[in-house]
């Protein structure tokens, strides 16, 4: 009987803690605005300039959302967070989805009561030197001060990278990332080690960067991507959506200064994603034209990529495997029928 009741109790707080954000859509229309968690300045994914205005890879996707749900890519605020802030801020409501350069892990995915939606970059864990310690290799720092972001997974992998490779390390870590380069830069430690893209990133903000080198070695899977609260799978498809549609348009062509030209195409296909023929945006609660909407206020994905951290930016990253399926990489969308 015992056992019974407790199933029943813990069955009934389920319910009770699926309710409270199981309304995000709504709750998002009547304050006029999505709350987008970001990192704390990152070149490239999340960084406000001096005026306050923030550009990047996850500050479009937040935009590209917005224009889905507002028709405007500007109906969205930013809430800079520390790793150790992120996950706090989602859970708690304070944010409606945390795009801030976070890996899906399994324990961050079945633990937290949170979903992580898609991949919007896959990355892995590089490591920074000085060009003057005169290392080629990650397998030649045995007793190395590594500097790294506390609340991240970064910290295991690289204890997990000298322990197999029989190296004794020193962890110096610092919860700002802010303070992590700082430290590097000011010698503090050998190592500044993050996922390579935010290596590019944290490079750029030395006195000197090309005094320092990214070592060859990649040492983690690291698949980047938007992250929501468990319970509200309407706005889980809005945010997984969203990235499928900047996909689906970049395979077929459909770019922000071309897409008027295709609204009397042919093709079903290009009809679905512009919304002359279906009813697919009702299925996530949105117009018919949602995806339209995404493709004029931000474009592609192709473009946000390029245009945030491709080779023409000063990260210089290449698609690699970011790349869409039918090109090599692994972005990959379902179709919209």
């Amino acid at each position: 009987m015992l056992k019974k009741s407790m199933m029943i109790a813990a069955f009934i707080s389920s319910l009770a803690f699926s309710s409270v954000f199981a309304g995000t859509l709504d709750d998002v229309k009547a304050k006029g605005h999505i709350q987008c968690g970001v990192s704390q300045g990152l070149f490239g994914f999340s960084n406000p300039d001096d005026a306050g205005n923030w550009t990047g890879l996850d500050v479009e996707f937040c935009r590209a959302m917005a224009a889905a749900i507002f028709n405007d890519a500007q109906a969205v605020k930013f809430t800079p967070l520390s790793s150790k802030q992120r996950f706090t801020a989602l859970s708690s409501g304070e944010i409606d989805v945390l795009a801030r350069n976070t890996t899906w892990t399994m324990t961050r995915d079945a633990s937290l009561g949170l979903n992580f939606s898609v991949v919007n970059y896959y990355d892995g864990q590089g490591m920074m030197v000085p060009k003057s310690l005169g290392i080629t290799s990650g397998k030649e720092l045995d007793g190395a001060n590594v500097c790294t972001q506390t609340g991240t997974t970064t910290e295991l992998n690289i204890t997990d990278f000298f322990r197999m490779n029989n190296m004794s390390i020193n962890i110096v870590a610092y919860e700002d990332a802010a303070d992590v380069i700082a430290a590097y830069g000011e010698g503090r430690c050998d190592v500044y080690t993050t996922d390579k893209s935010g290596v590019a990133a944290q490079r750029l903000k030395l006195s000197n960067p090309d005094d320092h080198m990214l070592l060859p070695e990649v040492i983690s899977k690291e698949p980047l991507g938007p992250v929501v609260r468990q319970g509200d799978d309407q706005w889980l498809n809005i945010v997984k959506w969203t990235h499928f549609a900047m996909l689906n348009a970049e395979e077929m062509g459909v770019t922000q200064a071309n897409v008027d030209s295709h609204m009397n195409s042919s093709d079903p296909a290009m009809l679905r994603l512009l919304g002359k023929e279906g009813t697919f945006g009702e299925y996530i609660g949105l117009s018919n034209d949602w995806a339209l909407r995404i493709i004029k206020a931000v474009g592609n994905y192709s473009e946000s990529y390029e245009r945030n951290v491709g080779p023409n930016t000063p990260l210089q990253l290449d698609r690699g495997v970011n790349a869409l399926w039918s090109q090599g990489g692994v972005q990959y969308a379902p179709p919209i029928r």
